[in-house]
């Protein structure tokens, strides 16, 4: 679409029908399946309040997202990290990423576990959810994803908050209960309930889902 019919769109009160995805490339290949793996606020510094309360169960559950993560790659489902820059504004993902690997001990551990391949997608997120000011929604678009795979922390309020925003999207959406992670077990039993009973959500565990069948996962 050429600026004169953007124009004449926003002129009339409507907005204006997408970009032909095909003419901007802004990823280099389609998903298989129409599915990708989310990675939500799993990276970094881990500098901000509660952080240590949190710290040690997404290390806990980096494994599973880390093996999940294998299995989408193997089967050529693409990857993206959505990650809070915490204020940071004058640092990117991969500065982002060099902090955590610098903070040693657990940090460094949890960012060695899922460090970034060269083929991953990432976005900046300012708050809660990976669509709130980010590009992740163009980008899911022209990957021609309609299916995500949400992973990460903190399950009632990043992953919650983005999977609220990805079901207005029209996206379905899968939360494998052992990739995800809050403050405490109580909270993470609520928050699980509530994607699974609320929200109607498929939470079965990583190792219990077929990658290779994601095409036929339907949503509740």
């Amino acid at each position: 679409m050429n600026a004169a019919e953007k124009t004449r769109h926003l002129a009339a009160g409507e907005t204006p029908p997408p970009n032909d995805a095909s003419k901007s490339p802004l990823a280099r290949q389609e998903a298989p399946a129409g599915t990708a793996l989310l990675v939500v606020d799993m990276l970094g510094a881990w500098s901000f309040p509660e952080a240590d309360s949190l710290l040690s169960r997404a290390l806990a559950i980096a494994p599973a997202t880390q093996a999940l993560k294998r299995r989408c790659k193997a089967n050529s489902v693409p990857v993206i990290y959505a990650n809070d820059n915490h204020g940071h504004w004058r640092t990117d993902f991969r500065g982002l990423v060099e902090q955590g690997l610098r903070s040693g001990g657990a940090r460094a551990r949890l960012n060695e576990l899922l460090f970034p391949d060269e083929e991953d997608y990432f976005v900046l997120k300012p708050k809660q959810s990976a669509f709130f000011a980010t590009p992740l929604d163009m980008l899911l678009s022209h990957l021609k994803v309609r299916r995500l795979l949400v992973t990460g922390v903190a399950t009632d309020q990043c992953v919650l908050a983005t999977v609220l925003d990805a079901r207005m999207r029209d996206y379905s959406v899968h939360c494998p209960s052992d990739c995800l992670a809050t403050h405490d077990d109580r909270r993470q039993a609520q928050a699980v309930r509530h994607l699974a009973d609320v929200l109607e959500l498929d939470v079965t565990p990583s190792h219990a889902l077929d990658v290779k069948t994601l095409g036929a996962i339907d949503q509740r």
